[in-house]
């Protein structure tokens, strides 16, 4: 049941193998749907790019050729303007003006005109109001419009400079409606330089005509500011700005139907001419050795992405995938075993290789740790057996029976109390660690009971500062060593005996002392106490595995080997000095064992 919910469990995780794969085949699909919309966009703007490079060649073309004909056209009215019959007509008197002097004055003018058939007319105007039209046609001429002072205001203030307009500026106009364009002039006295008549020219929009046929003739547009269709394909008016259009050459997207045009227009310098050509965006030039040269990297690059999805899979994603499913099976078995895969010898086998070392160290430790229990374990219980055998109590009970027969009642109460605080102390409820305060009382009720046997021949010191009695330490590790003392070390030796206990800190670390005047350790006993090699339990009075045990369990309880020294000399005294490295205080609690 346990291993059905891993395998669920498992099902439910996300799985790297798989992801890895998702990502690399959404970076394929989004590397190459962007490379596929970035060779359109770089299609589209080098085809725009081409258009609006065609359109402005174009247009600048057409602007350069009317120009051109309008700079030929000045100079043809300036010659009329310093025409003699023209000045003459100007000049003499209202009454001079009959029929005769009127077609004289006409063939001046056809005589300059015979140069170019684009001159419809010319008319010249009087300063009081009589004029002559040098064209047979019929034109209609806007009197209100001559009274206007707008009419003829831009031509006066040139002065005699030439001014371009539509339709004589509005007060000229073919009976049929077909438009024109004019070019208006002040004629001055050459003597005094006073005006005396005002020249239009009317020049006909069949040489616009022509220039566009020059130019293809299709989509495109020759029109006035006011918006009067000169030449061309008049449905590209509705895609113009109704005004302020700029002399630069301004490119614009419309929609046209299904397809988007380009409408590209200026304003012809120094004449009331826009011209305009449009352009379908999907029949523009475009440059194919760019675009073949961006699908050649397009393969190049789906060719690297191809290669790296195989290296990927082959040192990373199967990897993985192995290695998953090796520390899967040693899940589902319960092992916590190294594991057995083939993989290739890059980060992914270092990172098997480190999962091994892990498993084998995970491994050491436990057995270290339970080899460790076993120790503590074994020493508290020599302890606690060595304490509670019967021939320590025995003989401490028929002390007491002694007492209880020369001493009287009060002796035999206060040697059972002792006994009591002992063993209430001794045993601490079970608890691996107790106060120093409660360890150094185990070994004061533990030596009067010994006193109570041994009389005078022991003697205790203490030396524990008050502030450090609520420091925890290991259980049980004066008691072995005190007990050490006196029988392979006072009693041996004969006579009196002393004990001092003394506790001090020195750089955050507390140091336990015990020492005794018995008969001392050889060097050879020191070495077998500290070694780490457990010793024979049993070697007669010279055993020495309860202060090797007690060694050993706190070596373990301060994780490290360099926790005690032994100080000795043979027939003189044995110096016994643990060093804790950590201090842990319980401020405040009440000590259980103080009390008698």
């Amino acid at each position: 049941m346990k291993k059905e919910r891993s395998r669920q469990k498992s099902n439910k995780r996300h799985s790297l193998v798989t992801g890895l794969r998702a990502i690399t085949f959404l970076m394929v699909l989004v590397m190459a749907c962007s490379f596929f919309f970035a060779v359109l966009y770089l299609v589209r703007q080098e085809r725009i790019k081409n258009i609006k490079g065609e359109a402005e060649r174009t247009l600048t073309t057409l602007e350069d050729g009317v120009l051109a004909e309008i700079g030929r056209y000045k100079e043809l009215s300036r010659l009329i303007m310093m025409d003699k019959g023209v000045v003459k007509y100007l000049s003499a008197e209202r009454g001079e003006l009959d029929g005769g002097f009127k077609r004289s004055t006409r063939y001046s003018i056809l005589n300059i005109l015979n140069v170019t058939t684009m001159v419809d007319s010319v008319f010249v105007f009087r300063n009081d109001g009589h004029y002559i039209n040098s064209s047979h046609d019929k034109y209609l001429i806007d009197e209100d419009r001559r009274k206007e002072e707008e009419w003829l205001r831009e031509i006066l203030e040139r002065r005699g400079a030439s001014v371009i307009s539509i339709n004589g500026n509005g007060a000229i106009r073919r009976n049929n409606g077909v438009p024109f364009m004019s070019i208006g002039r002040v004629i001055n006295d050459i003597t005094s330089q006073e005006k005396i008549g005002i020249l239009f020219m009317n020049i006909s929009t069949v040489c616009l005509d022509r220039k566009l046929e020059v130019l293809g003739g299709k989509n495109m547009i020759v029109m006035s500011e006011d918006g009067i269709v000169l030449s061309g394909d008049e449905s590209l008016k509705r895609f113009l700005p109704p005004a302020g259009c700029p002399e630069t050459i301004t490119h614009t997207m419309v929609q046209d139907g299904v397809s988007k045009v380009m409408i590209s227009y200026c304003h012809v310098p120094d004449t009331p001419l826009i011209i305009a050509c449009a352009t379908k965006i999907g029949s523009g030039f475009v440059m194919f050795e760019t675009v073949r040269v961006i699908m050649v990297l397009i393969l190049i690059f789906l060719m690297l992405i191809v290669i790296a999805s195989v290296f990927i899979k082959k040192n990373v994603t199967n990897p993985v995938k192995e290695l998953t499913r090796a520390m899967e099976r040693n899940k589902e078995a319960g092992r916590l075993e190294p594991i057995e895969a083939s993989i290739v010898d890059n980060e992914i086998g270092m990172l098997k290789d480190t999962y091994n070392a892990m498993v084998e160290r995970i491994n050491d430790l436990f057995t270290r740790n339970i080899e460790n229990e076993k120790v503590i374990r074994r020493a508290e219980l020599r302890v606690l057996q060595e304490q509670i055998k019967p021939h320590f109590l025995y003989n401490s009970l028929e002390t007491i029976s002694y007492l209880a027969l020369d001493a009287g009642a009060d002796n035999v109460h206060d040697a059972l109390e002792t006994l009591g605080s002992f063993y209430r102390n001794f045993l601490s409820k079970g608890d691996r660690t107790i106060t120093l305060a409660r360890e150094v009382r185990i070994v004061r009720d533990y030596l009067a009971l010994q006193k109570l046997r041994y009389g005078d021949v022991i003697e205790d010191v203490y030396d524990i500062p008050e502030e450090i009695g609520n420091t925890i330490v290991p259980k049980l590790i004066l008691q072995p060593v005190v007990e050490n003392s006196i029988y392979h070390g006072i009693r041996l030796k004969g006579e009196k005996g002393l004990i001092r206990i003394s506790a001090r800190y020195e750089v955050d670390r507390l140091h336990l002392i015990i020492y005794d005047t018995g008969v001392g350790m050889t060097q050879e006993q020191i070495d077998r106490c500290l070694s780490p090699e457990k010793p024979v339990e049993h070697e007669g009075p010279e055993s020495s595995f309860g202060l090797w045990g007690t060694i050993e369990r706190v070596r373990i309880w301060c994780g490290k080997e360099d926790v005690v020294k032994i100080r000795s000399e043979v027939g003189e005294y044995t110096e016994v000095e643990f060093i804790i490295s950590e201090r842990q205080e319980e401020d405040g609690k009440e000590d259980p064992g103080n009390d008698h």
